[in-house]
């Protein structure tokens, strides 16, 4: 039955008390019914006892299942969400002339159906992938869209028109009274944050600039991005943003300069601090690094689980082999499945490929990939990739060359 499955709040956060309690009554019943589907899932959680089975341990068992230690949890959160939507429903951002400044453009319709009404900003220059340099914006812009192009295959002046109106728009912050920063806590977010934290030291506004930070979400089973959210949960998030002072904004400069240096050194150094001010920051640049070639196999991390989804999985379809990657291989997700698609690319398209993928007219997603031989050779560390692959690549300001003499 639906009612008893395991609830879609699980992925998007917004729970309904009324239909939670329903669910309880109707796990109870079908337990006292001996089915063998509702007796398993109480046994899960409640150990087993002679005395008969109540609603409170039908609730408890339900908010096992949600994501919470006990069903008074449970309440407690969908009442402070409510409480959240009836205050920004009442006030909201309305109060300040507000810019939301976020990493792509997923939350800019959930944050209207929420009921705020500031401008909003779309800053998504991917700096997990490609060079990095601390440049002044015009310069970095240039760098970064010629770099996309050759990346994506799409023409550099489009890239470039898209680049310019995000970092353009950081030039225009005189006219709000408030800055509100919408981050989570994986390595595509916080470089991002780590230069607009970065930009905001520079030229520091009059605005009162604050932060939202997120790196769980109260019954959520595996929270990568505050996009998967529903609106409830934004409103939520309003009520915890946080002032952004002083210490914040050295950590951004900090973090900048240690990216866009050339070793990893600067970096190493941040994270054995611990980045007090954003402790998530330090864990996303510690995710970071691990994109650095590894020694055995001359792999970052991204292209060894890759790998590894496909020796164990494979052959499969490239969508299939990203699910696994988001839901089950990666520790601390943040690439679109675009950019995983670039990524695959340098694997596939040398003389000797780590990865085949199958020759159809099918779109990407569809397409099957298989591990070559040489793939199951350097995953292993009989071989290793920097003697095959071909071209540079960046993490950051480190550029990693192939030791190969030609390609």
């Amino acid at each position: 039955m639906t009612s008893l499955s395991r609830p879609d709040a699980r992925s998007h956060g917004r729970f309904n008390l009324e239909q939670q309690r329903k669910r309880a009554k109707e796990l109870l019943k079908a337990v006292r019914a001996a089915e063998p589907a509702a007796q398993a899932r109480f046994l899960q959680y409640v150990p087993p006892r002679e005395s008969p089975l109540t609603l409170a341990d039908a609730q408890f068992v339900i908010a096992r299942e949600c994501g919470f230690p006990s069903w008074p949890k449970l309440k407690a959160h969908t009442e402070s969400l409510d409480m959240s939507r009836r205050l920004v429903t009442e006030r909201g951002d309305r109060d300040l002339t507000t810019l939301h400044i976020r990493c792509g453009s997923d939350i800019e319709h959930s944050l209207r159906m929420a009921g705020f009404e500031g401008d909003f900003l779309e800053f998504s220059d991917p700096f997990c992938l490609g060079p990095l340099r601390d440049l002044p914006p015009e310069e970095l812009m240039r760098l970064r869209a010629g770099f996309l192009a050759g990346l994506s295959g799409m023409a550099e002046g489009d890239i470039l028109g898209r680049l310019v109106k995000s970092y353009k728009g950081l030039d225009e912050l005189a006219h709000y009274a408030r800055i509100v920063l919408w981050f989570e806590h994986d390595s595509y977010d916080q470089l991002l944050l780590a230069y607009l934290l970065h930009r905001l030291r520079q030229h520091l506004p009059s605005a009162r600039i604050e932060l939202v930070a997120v790196e769980s979400i109260p019954g959520i089973e595996r929270f990568i991005g505050i996009g998967q959210l529903a609106p409830d949960l934004l409103a939520w998030l309003w009520r915890q943003r946080r002032p952004v002072e002083a210490p914040l904004l050295d950590l951004g400069t900090r973090a900048w300069r240690a990216l866009t240096a050339d070793n990893p050194g600067p970096l190493e150094d941040l994270i054995a601090t611990g980045t007090p001010a954003l402790p998530m920051m330090g864990r996303a640049l510690e995710r970071h690094l691990r994109e650095l070639p590894e020694a055995s196999t001359g792999l970052g991390l991204t292209e060894t689980l890759t790998l590894e989804i496909v020796r164990d999985h494979g052959p499969l379809p490239v969508g299939r082999a990203f699910a696994l990657l988001m839901r089950e291989y990666e520790p601390l997700p943040y690439l679109g499945d675009l950019m995983f698609w670039w990524l695959l690319q340098p694997l596939m398209s040398v003389s000797q490929p780590l990865l085949q993928i199958s020759d159809t007219h099918q779109e990407w997603p569809h397409r099957q990939l298989a591990l070559t031989g040489l793939g199951q050779d350097v995953l292993e560390g009989r071989r290793h990739w920097l003697d095959h692959a071909c071209g540079e690549r960046w993490v950051g300001g480190i550029r990693i060359c192939p030791r190969a003499s030609s390609c």
